[in-house]
C-alpha cells in the first residue's frame, strides 16, 4: 500500500460524502442538483497540490491550495450535518421500502463525518503547526484501521496495513495466527504463543524458536518453566563467552536455521496466498483474508507432505 497524502485523503473524504448525500437526496425525492457537487473543483485542487509539492519553491502556493481544499471539505461537512438532521426527521415517517435506504445513508454519514474531520485536523496540524506525528493518524478513508508499520529497511522504511504474526510447526504447517489491532512489541508475544501451542496440542513444544525481537531472559525462563526442552532465542547485544558457547551448540544453530526458514513461509503467504494485499474491507475482512490464506497454505503443505510420505 502506498503512502496516502493529506490532499488525497481530503479528496476521498469529499468524494464519499458527496456520493452518499446524493444517494440520500435521491431517496428523499429531492430535485436533481440539490446537493452541491464539488468533486470537479476538489479533484483539480488535489492535482494542483501534487504538482506544487514537487518543489520547495512552490510551498507557499501549496499551503494556499491546501487552505482552499480544507475550506471546501469543511463546507461538505456542513452539508453532511444538515443531511443527517434531515434523514433523522424523515427516517421515522418514510415508507417501509425507502426507510432502510435512508437509515443506511444516515449511518454512513455519521460514520464518515468524524473520520473526515480528523483528516482536516491532521492536515491543519501538519501544514500550519509542523506536527507530523499526529496520534491515531488517518491513513485511509475507506480502511481507517490501517497503521504505519516501521520496517527499518532502506528500500522500504514503512509499510501500511496490519501486523500479522504466525506460528509454524513441522512440515510447514501454520498452527496459529493473529492479526493485531495495534502493533505490539515482539517480546510481549512470546508467552501468548507458548500458551496457544499448549492449548492446541496439550503439551509444550520440544523446541521453540524466535528471532532477536523475542529474546529476553524472562522469555527464556517462561519457556523452560512451561516444559520447552530447547529454547532458541538469540541474545541481543554483547554476549559473554558462556552465552557464545551456548549459542554455538549444534541444536541451537539447527533451531536458528529452522527459524530462518520460517521467513520463507511468510514470503509464500504473500506471493502464493495473497497476504501481500487484503482484498476484503474492514477489520473483519482482514481477519477472514488472512485466515483463508493460512488454510490454503496448510492444505498445500499437507498435500505435499502426504505425497512425499506415500512415495517413500
Amino acid at each position: 500500500m502506498h503512502y496516502p497524502t493529506d490532499s488525497t485523503l481530503l479528496g476521498d473524504g469529499v468524494r464519499v460524502l458527496t456520493r452518499t448525500m446524493q444517494g440520500a437526496s435521491s431517496a428523499l425525492g429531492d430535485q436533481s442538483g440539490r446537493i452541491r457537487n464539488r468533486l470537479r473543483s476538489v479533484t483539480r485542487r488535489v492535482l494542483i497540490i501534487g504538482y506544487e509539492a514537487r518543489s520547495p519553491k512552490t510551498r507557499d502556493a501549496m499551503v494556499k491550495s491546501y487552505r482552499k481544499l480544507m475550506a471546501t471539505t469543511r463546507a461538505v461537512l456542513r452539508d453532511a450535518t444538515t443531511m443527517v438532521r434531515r434523514l433523522g426527521q424523515r427516517v421515522r415517517t418514510a415508507s417501509p421500502q425507502v426507510q432502510p435506504r435512508l437509515q443506511r445513508a444516515q449511518d454512513r454519514l455519521q460514520e464518515l463525518w468524524p473520520l473526515v474531520q480528523r483528516v482536516v485536523d491532521q492536515t491543519r496540524a501538519r501544514l500550519l503547526g509542523g506536527d507530523t506525528h499526529v496520534v491515531d493518524k488517518v491513513l485511509s478513508i475507506f480502511e481507517p484501521h490501517t497503521e504505519t508499520i516501521r520496517k527499518g529497511k532502506i528500500s522500504k522504511p514503512n509499510e501500511f496495513g496490519k501486523l500479522v504474526t504466525i506460528q509454524e510447526s513441522e512440515h510447514q504447517i501454520i498452527t496459529a495466527y493473529d492479526v493485531h489491532a495495534k502493533r505490539p512489541a515482539d517480546v510481549t508475544l512470546w508467552t501468548a504463543a507458548l500458551d496457544r501451542h499448549q492449548a492446541i496440542f496439550g503439551r509444550a513444544p520440544d523446541l521453540a524458536a524466535g528471532d532477536r525481537g523475542f529474546s529476553s531472559a524472562t522469555n527464556e525462563r517462561t519457556a523452560t518453566d512451561r516444559g520447552v526442552r530447547r529454547v532458541v532465542l538469540p541474545h541481543r547485544g554483547p554476549k559473554s563467552p558462556a552465552r557464545r558457547a551456548y549459542e554455538r551448540q549444534r541444536w541451537f544453530r539447527r533451531g536458528q536455521r529452522w527459524r530462518v526458514g520460517c521467513e520463507g513461509r511468510i514470503s509464500v503467504l504473500k506471493r502464493r496466498h495473497g497476504l501481500d494485499r487484503c482484498r476484503y474491507h474492514g477489520e473483519d475482512g482482514m481477519h477472514r483474508w488472512v485466515g483463508l490464506g493460512v488454510i490454503a497454505n496448510n492444505l498445500v503443505s499437507t498435500a505435499t507432505f502426504s505425497k512425499a510420505r506415500a512415495a517413500a
